[in-house]
């Protein structure tokens, strides 16, 4: 969406914090460069994890042009607050810009967030220029990065790195169905699931895939829909992969996990309408 005002001014980054895969920056210096984008993310949250490809994309593409990329991390749990857990996270997502540990929420309430992902532009000078929370409006947001850089470009600018929107590209859309909510196994979103040693965690759902944020290190054994499947290597916090299912439909999947992996929470994918 478009600011109501057009003179919304860059809140500072608080002092004493934690910066990441980069050096802390300076708001002025940022913004006197050219546009700014700042993205709020969670590692175990599914949408943001399926949002950070694009963002990644946009400091690929558009750095050299005058671009600057900041992520904030704002954890809604201990699944990698602590600067080593979230490094590796990132190491993991191939995240290359520079984040900050938020783990006491102090930028996100600056911004007024209220969920994940939450995407701000702000123009060459600090005013605001657009702001997105959730998933989607990748064009858009993309869009008004651009328009804010044909204004400082010394030359052309590189090509989208969009596909067209699908209404452009001809025939309709997808009709996607809206999945299973989020399940907090250990009964709150703060809290892993502890199961007694041996015992799996089987859950049911509907949806087009499924993931879970998984912590520590070590093995989790994976069976879906009653058939065994690979297992998983948790090599570092963060969302992974369970399923991938063609359309949307019930499924199960029951994860045995060692004792040295913690389980935070299951995430359910939307699914073509079968």
């Amino acid at each position: 969406m478009k600011p109501t005002r057009s003179d919304v001014p860059l809140p500072p980054f608080p002092p004493g914090l934690s910066w990441l895969r980069g050096p802390e920056p300076v708001s002025e210096r940022v913004t006197a460069r050219g546009p700014l984008l700042v993205h709020f993310f969670e590692v175990g949250e599914l949408s943001s994890v399926r949002t950070l490809p694009f963002v990644s994309g946009l400091h690929a593409q558009l750095a050299d042009a005058g671009l600057t990329v900041l992520g904030v991390h704002s954890p809604r749990n201990g699944l990698a607050s602590a600067d080593a857990d979230l490094d590796a996270a990132l190491e993991r997502l191939g995240v290359e810009f520079p984040v900050a540990n938020d783990n006491n929420h102090r930028i996100w309430h600056s911004y007024g967030c209220e969920g994940w992902p939450s995407t701000f532009v702000w123009r060459r000078g600090g005013t605001l220029r657009w702001a997105h929370f959730g998933e989607g409006a990748y064009h858009e947001t993309e869009a008004e990065i651009r328009v804010e850089l044909e204004a400082i470009a010394d030359g052309e600018l590189p090509a989208s790195l969009l596909d067209p929107p699908v209404g452009d590209a001809g025939g309709p859309a997808p009709e996607l169905v809206r999945p299973s909510d989020e399940l907090f196994p250990g009964g709150a979103h703060d809290a892993p699931w502890l199961g007694e040693p041996g015992e799996p965690l089987e859950v049911e759902y509907a949806a087009g895939g499924s993931w879970a944020a998984l912590g520590g290190h070590g093995e989790v054994g994976l069976a879906v829909d009653g058939a065994e499947a690979e297992p998983i290597e948790v090599t570092a916090p963060g969302l992974y992969e369970l399923a991938t299912h063609r359309k949307h439909g019930d499924h199960e999947v029951a994860l045995r996990p060692s004792d040295s992996v913690q389980i935070w929470s299951l995430s359910f994918a939307p699914g073509v309408r079968g």
